[in-house]
């Protein structure tokens, strides 16, 4: 039976602190992007998903982009190391959350760095990003964390957005959706849909063809119900501010062992 668990962490109060590399920096309201990760995580939880709240981290300004600081395969947690320094204190609270839960974890030493926004999951293949965040030295520590589980590790070039899964993620059925004008190389996904906006690129996958997406991606919507899945619309217009998406505001456990 798969889980349906969803690590989410608070916004910190320094929230409008956050890194912002490939955008122009705007005025964040703190205030509103509480109401908007509340209401992020009431979506998860209308459909059947069990949000459970990391420590917060009220030091750092961008722990709310819980996704960065771990990746999940199968029942295996390993730990992110940042490619910011600054995001480096994020980690220790996810590490007990995901332990409390029984997962196996393994870290990513240095001289690694990896941000968990740069890996993509497609069934048993992993895609990692080489960012700006990520490095050789971390791919090389994913494959030989999770091949032996049964993944293939493929790499992949991210020099136009922070993260891989900011120009990217994947439908229920594998293929590959994103924005061409912010994707290195589609052609290395063996099916790739473009979406005709940015934060479009960016799904969850609640279970039963429900896909939780950024309001602003209204276009993008529509093309989506138009192939048979049902969009589920939340606004995190204080988190697109800093570069975040729909996918960096929780990280996904679905297959802990009961």
């Amino acid at each position: 039976m798969p889980s349906k668990k969803a690590l989410i962490r608070r916004p910190s109060p320094r929230l409008a602190e956050g890194l912002v590399t490939h955008i122009e920096r705007e005025k964040v309201d703190v205030d509103l992007a509480l109401e908007q990760w509340e209401a992020y995580a009431e979506a998860l939880r209308a459909h059947g998903w069990e949000t459970i709240e990391v420590d917060p981290a009220d030091d750092c300004p961008d722990s709310v982009f819980v996704e960065d600081t771990v990746v999940m395969y199968k029942n295996v947690a390993l730990i992110a190391r940042p490619g910011a320094e600054s995001r480096r204190e994020e980690t220790g609270g996810v590490e007990e959350a995901v332990a409390r839960l029984g997962c196996s974890v393994n870290w990513i030493w240095e001289p690694g760095t990896l941000d968990g926004g740069d890996v993509l999951k497609i069934d048993d293949t992993i895609y990692v990003g080489r960012s700006g965040r990520t490095n050789p030295a971390a791919v090389q520590q994913v494959r030989a964390v999770f091949e032996p589980l049964g993944a293939r590790v493929v790499s992949v070039p991210v020099t136009k957005v922070l993260h891989l899964k900011s120009a990217v993620t994947a439908l229920p059925d594998g293929t590959v959706i994103g924005h061409v004008p912010l994707v290195d190389k589609p052609a290395l996904f063996p099916r790739f849909l473009p979406v005709p906006e940015e934060s479009g690129s960016h799904v969850v996958l609640l279970g039963g063809g429900k896909l939780l997406m950024a309001a602003s991606a209204p276009k993008t919507a529509e093309l989506l119900a138009d192939l048979g899945h049902e969009p589920v619309l939340v606004d995190i217009g204080e988190f697109e501010k800093l570069e975040g998406c729909v996918t960096c505001l929780s990280v996904r456990l679905r297959e802990l062992y009961a």
